[in-house]
């Protein structure tokens, strides 16, 4: 006898057309779904960039709690750091996890202009987003902001993160591919940072499960982007706003904490709005 699907979330998703908003509540299994948290560091070349992600720690934990709680998949991807998770068996499950080809190429995925049209003007290959820039990032002629260094600062994930033992660490979008299939999951969220870059290029990213065919959504009150400032009067929240925007018209829907949480949604304590 087959068991009943189990349709344990609900989850309001947000989307556009052009300018207009449209939302619509969705129905998953929880056990068909997967929270990926990407690059979520414990430092960064950009100071105020490792401040924001420490402030969006609390709500993500009570975020993930929950969804853990009724079964939802949590992986972690701090990207680059995985050699500081060798001995974990969260670590090994993601090794571990049987090979499955996927039917288009796992890779990181750059901005698409046949899909997505032209780049947001105002994005500037990320770069430290201080108006000031922090040691180590260097204008060239263009006044573009290079990160002169060193090594990147970040080892591991923030450990204010709570990781447990039921849980996946990989930053192999293979990995990743891999287990999702062995779970068989069709829906995935992503959130952590950068909205610009990271969270939307990776191999285990949105455009990547847009390539895969997943019911992808961006969890758009828990993430960041990093992008050098334009001028003055251009708030960073406001950019962050506009490339969710982007993401809605272009990539996937978004939804927020508070379908976890049944709290507000997070917001930044700089972020006072327009």
């Amino acid at each position: 006898m087959t068991s009943q699907k189990q349709e344990n979330l609900s989850l309001e998703q947000r989307s556009r057309c052009k300018d207009q908003e449209s939302l619509q509540t969705v129905h998953w299994d929880s056990r068909q779904t997967a929270i990926i948290i990407c690059d979520m560091w414990n430092d960064h070349t950009c100071k105020a960039a490792a401040q924001r992600v420490a402030e969006m720690v609390p709500t993500m934990n009570r975020m993930v709690s929950a969804a853990r709680g009724i079964g939802v998949s949590i992986i972690h991807a701090p990207s680059g750091t995985m050699s500081f998770y060798d001995e974990t068996p969260q670590r090994r499950r993601a090794i571990e996890a049987p090979f499955t080809e996927s039917p288009v190429e796992i890779k990181w995925n750059y901005w698409d202009t046949e899909r997505e049209g032209e780049p947001l003007p105002f994005i500037r290959n990320g770069g430290c987003g201080c108006s000031e820039p922090c040691p180590g990032w260097v204008a060239d002629d263009e006044g573009i902001r290079q990160w002169k260094g060193g090594p990147a600062p970040w080892t591991r994930q923030i450990e204010t993160i709570e990781i447990t033992s039921e849980d996946v660490i990989s930053d192999d979008g293979q990995e990743v591919y891999n287990l999702m299939q062995e779970r068989g999951i069709d829906n995935v969220i992503l959130t952590g940072v950068h909205t610009n870059i990271c969270v939307s290029g990776r191999p285990f990213g949105l455009r990547q499960m847009v390539y895969h065919g997943k019911n992808v959504v961006l969890c758009r009150d828990l993430t960041d982007s990093i992008f050098q400032p334009v001028s003055p009067e251009f708030s960073h929240f406001r950019g962050t706003d506009l490339i969710v925007e982007h993401i809605e018209k272009h990539l996937c829907p978004t939804v927020t904490s508070t379908g976890f949480t049944k709290e507000p949604a997070f917001r930044f304590r700089e972020d006072i709005g327009t």
